[in-house]
């Protein structure tokens, strides 16, 4: 759209060559979601489970689309008048984004496989695939207009997504909350972005940067507020404080696998946007948003880390509540690197690539693992993984490495090489008393991880062998099973299953996190290489 109109202006032609391979990997994310759409009406009932086969397919092929673009130099969609001013742009910041996104979708897809068809199976795939096409399509966005819309098209199916349990009130209570307080927080941004137009005359992200260091003096502070507004939207889906409220209910009354996603994929939708903000468009006013986000950051962490420590390890506590608080405090680790970035430049930036990606592996894996337990403890209470390693020692040892590398503890090696990358961005910037407030919050972190990982060793509850057959007594103190519905149930919840042999689909996303854990550990280079290095 602001393509077409600043070429309009100009005169210039508005024909030009669309770079296919370098639109591949979200293009091949959507190809898919129309073809689950479009298999669904014609696939009879017994032969649903093959949409999730279809699904898996097209992320690995979008997936595989990545190694063409390794080199990290390829752009299209740009102005005919000027050749480096572009709306998609696959450099090797999109493009480690967009491994994160897709991979993420991946382990989400495998960890939902076997359950999936407890729900509407069609629109469970579309849904899913259509939100990953999104966030795919972010991180090489660069003008205010796409990054826009490929926020929403992240978010929007994933509204119905958390809501996609039928008959389930504590799921449409999520769903609601979620939208209602994502909306408000989209038009404040489309305020701020139409204040940071108005002011400047453009939406491409580098000729914002080039037009805000010549913004009339009447016009200042009309872009300082659009800068600030536009910034709203963002803190939002990174669950920065104060708009972190709406994550605990979320997480608690989504699908296991849909709170899993949005703990990964929807953090780095919002952290790649504000990163591109930022560094890319608004560095004019790092004086403005630079000490904001710092605040932002001790603030979200300290608020997640102390809300984690309220949920004890008793029956009344819910396992994915806590991940939840974990993730809010995990998103303050994320937003120091930004916040030193506008003390340092945009170098900075890339130890919030490297957190995340570590990030991603252990959360994605400490949810499949509470999938897994969900089978046989479907309220997944805290006091159920008491015993864990005497019924599943692989399972446990697993999430006790999960946790330990959230936790920052050997052998997490690479937690712990993540959060001194990220400590050394906050010392370095001369955010001393940021660093302060990050090693304070490691250490009341360590509370309830090393908690919940010493509960998976000790001796079993004697009645933990008879506590199963719980699921059917609601959701509403535990937050973690729906009431049986005739032909509906949760992803990763409902009904006693015997205990047996796991799902296979779960099984491999569990070995898939653990082993890149373990390898990331092993050789810490293969992300922290990121930390020190300008990824635009």
């Amino acid at each position: 759209m602001n393509v077409a109109a600043e070429s309009a202006a100009t005169g210039a032609s508005l024909v030009q060559s669309i770079d296919w391979l370098a639109i591949a990997p979200p293009t091949l994310t959507a190809v898919a979601a129309l073809i689950v759409l479009v298999a669904d009406l014609f696939v009879p009932e017994h032969r649903k489970p093959l949409l999730g086969g279809i699904a898996i397919a097209g992320l690995v092929a979008a997936l595989l689309t990545l190694l063409p673009l390794r080199a990290g130099d390829r752009s299209t969609f740009c102005l005919t008048t000027e050749a480096d001013v572009c709306s998609y742009t696959a450099d090797h910041f999109a493009l480690v984004i967009q491994l994160l996104v897709l991979g993420g979708a991946l382990l989400t897809a495998l960890i939902s496989l076997h359950d999936s068809r407890k729900l509407p199976v069609g629109e469970y795939w579309f849904l899913l695939l259509a939100s990953a096409a999104g966030a795919a399509l972010l991180p090489a966005s660069r003008d205010l207009a796409t990054l826009v819309v490929a926020l929403e098209v992240a978010s929007l199916p994933a509204f119905a997504l958390v809501g996609l349990r039928r008959g389930d009130r504590l799921s449409s209570e999520a769903a609601l909350k979620f939208f209602l307080s994502s909306v408000t927080a989209t038009a404040v941004m489309l305020l701020g972005v139409s204040f940071v137009y108005a002011a400047t005359g453009t939406l491409h992200l580098t000729r914002i940067a080039a037009e805000l260091g010549h913004v009339p003096g009447q016009l200042d502070t009309l872009a300082k507020v659009g800068v600030a507004l536009t910034l709203v939207g963002f803190a939002f889906k990174t669950a920065a404080a104060p708009f972190h409220f709406w994550v605990p209910d979320t997480y608690v009354g989504a699908p296991l696998p849909i709170a899993a996603y949005l703990s990964v994929v929807g953090k780095a939708v919002g952290f790649s946007g504000l990163i591109l903000v930022t560094v890319i468009a608004f560095p004019t006013y790092r004086d403005v948003w630079g000490p904001v986000l710092a605040v932002i950051a001790a603030l979200t962490m300290t608020l997640g880390n102390v809300a984690a420590v309220r949920q004890p390890a008793t029956r009344a506590h819910s396992a994915v509540r806590l991940l939840a608080w974990s993730s809010v405090g995990q998103a303050g680790y994320l937003l120091v690197p930004i916040a030193a970035a506008a003390y340092e430049g945009g170098d900075r930036i890339g130890s919030t690539v490297a957190y995340a990606l570590m990030y991603a592996v252990v959360n994605l894996g400490a949810f499949a693992v509470v999938a897994l337990v969900a089978r046989t403890r479907p309220l997944n209470r805290l006091a159920d993984y008491r015993g864990l390693y005497a019924r599943r020692p692989l399972v446990a040892l697993a999430m006790g490495f999960f946790l330990l590398c959230l936790a920052g503890l050997p052998p997490g090696i690479i937690g712990l090489f993540a959060k001194v990358t990220v400590f050394s961005a906050a010392v370095d910037a001369g955010l001393g008393w940021l660093a302060v407030v990050m090693a304070a919050n490691v250490v009341i972190a360590l509370y309830y991880y090393l908690q919940w990982t010493a509960a998976l060793f000790r001796a079993p509850e004697p009645e933990a062998a008879s506590a199963g057959p719980e699921a059917g007594t609601g959701r509403a103190q535990a937050g973690g099973v729906t009431p049986r519905t005739p032909g509906v149930a949760p992803v990763g919840g409902g009904d006693e299953v015997a205990v047996g042999r796991p799902p296979a689909a779960v099984t491999v996303a569990i070995a898939l996190t653990a082993a890149a854990g373990v390898a990331l550990s092993g050789a810490p280079q293969l992300v922290l290489r990121f930390a020190g290095t300008s990824l635009f």
